[in-house]
């Protein structure tokens, strides 16, 4: 089990360019202006990495609410956590939350938002609908390495008939991708995204191409849905954002599918949630195990054909991409992680830059979100601010070596 120093309605997408997702999408591997105010308490909670007793005895979960501390008193350098969020405002933020250990250390607002102001995931929902297929696998109503094709009978007897929920989740799965039918087609204009995306052909052996694959991803909502026999969107408020107390929502194509690949519609505080959700290996309040860890630790385990990339999480490491989306703007050959940042980090990210990243060896979590409309999104400086807020994250906590 991989445990690091820590303690204590449905939305309809209709958009309307064509020309603005294309320029958008060339942005984010993972579509793949105001003042804020730091929070703090009179609280107390020691900076020290705790022993690996402590964690199993002392860990805080925002239950029902977060409990804020200073900076200080976290442990973490508050002239760094000013810059980050002079960074965040900087590039567009509409908010800005770091939490360590399960506390709330910094959050910060701007552009008319607040602590309850939901906005569009995009990408990010991608991790989160890695969680729902984790929880089914628990409860035993889907094993992640039996063929897709066993609740999307449809692939019976083509060349999809062996495509894996596994392949599915590494982004492996072969299935037809260009750019044109993957964010126009489907994800513009289909108004039955699964139906669209089911009815797609076959385009490599699975599990001999690595493909940011939009498509491919929606089809799990076909697989949840007859595994389950629930609407996703409905099986992720009973089993993942209630029992984190998440107020979030998924977004549903005119046809009422669940969409899975984007379109979360969920505050700063409750992407915070989901990424410390992950940080503490799937356990929550009241030692309820909303995922297990064992699922936790293979989402973030790096895949076969992309060492950057677990179950539709993107991870901090090196090592080469078989097939790089060519919409992910890394070269073909090795993936480079960002400078700075520990190789234990591990992120939900999504157009625009709403972005969870988690620092597993130092207990940090840092959630930022940008605009949730797709045309501010396509502006959003994400390419420059994220991964420089991912460097100065990894460097909140002094080294006191």
């Amino acid at each position: 089990m991989r445990r690091g120093p820590k303690v204590p309605t449905r939305t309809t997408w209709t958009r309307r360019s064509v020309t603005t997702l294309i320029g958008v999408a060339t942005l984010a591997a993972a579509c793949s202006s105001g003042t804020g105010d730091a929070a703090s308490s009179d609280d107390t909670s020691s900076g020290d990495a705790p022993s690996e007793k402590s964690v199993e005895t002392a860990a805080v979960y925002p239950d029902p609410d977060w409990n804020e501390i200073t900076p200080e008193e976290a442990g973490v350098d508050p002239v760094v956590l000013q810059e980050m969020a002079d960074l965040a405002q900087a590039g567009g933020s509409n908010c800005l939350v770091v939490t360590r250990n399960g506390e709330l250390v910094g959050e910060y607002y701007w552009n008319g938002t607040d602590a309850t102001t939901p906005r569009e995931l995009f990408s990010a929902t991608k991790s989160i609908t890695s969680a729902l297929v984790g929880i089914a696998s628990d409860r035993g109503e889907l094993d992640i390495d039996e063929p897709a094709s066993k609740y999307i009978t449809e692939w019976q007897g083509t060349d999809s008939e062996d495509v894996t929920i596994r392949n599915l989740l590494s982004n492996d799965s072969g299935r037809e991708w260009d750019f044109i039918t993957d964010y126009v087609e489907m994800g513009i204009q289909a108004p039955d995204k699964t139906r669209f995306s089911t009815d797609l052909g076959q385009q490599f052996e699975p599990g001999t191409e690595w493909e940011y694959n939009n498509a491919a991803i929606q089809t799990l909502d076909a697989v949840l849905e007859e595994a389950t026999g629930m609407d996703p969107g409905d099986y992720a408020d009973r089993y993942l954002f209630e029992p984190t107390g998440m107020e979030a929502t998924y977004g549903h194509d005119p046809a009422g599918n669940a969409n899975m690949f984007f379109n979360v519609q969920a505050s700063c505080r409750d992407l915070a949630r989901f990424g410390y959700l992950w940080l503490r290996d799937g356990e929550w309040a009241d030692d309820e195990q909303v995922v297990s860890a064992d699922y936790v630790e293979e989402s973030i385990t790096p895949t076969e054909l992309n060492s950057a990339y677990g179950f539709l999480f993107w991870l901090n490491r090196p090592g080469h991409w078989v097939k790089p989306s060519t919409l992910a703007g890394k070269p073909e050959g090795e993936g480079v992680p960002i400078e700075g940042v520990p190789e234990d980090a591990f992120f939900a990210e999504g157009l625009g830059g709403q972005v969870s990243v988690v620092y597993p060896s130092t207990g940090i979590v840092f959630t930022r979100m940008a605009p949730g409309d797709l045309e501010k999104a396509a502006n959003a400086r994400d390419a420059d601010v994220v991964p420089e807020l991912q460097r100065l994250a990894a460097q909140l906590v002094p080294d006191e070596g």
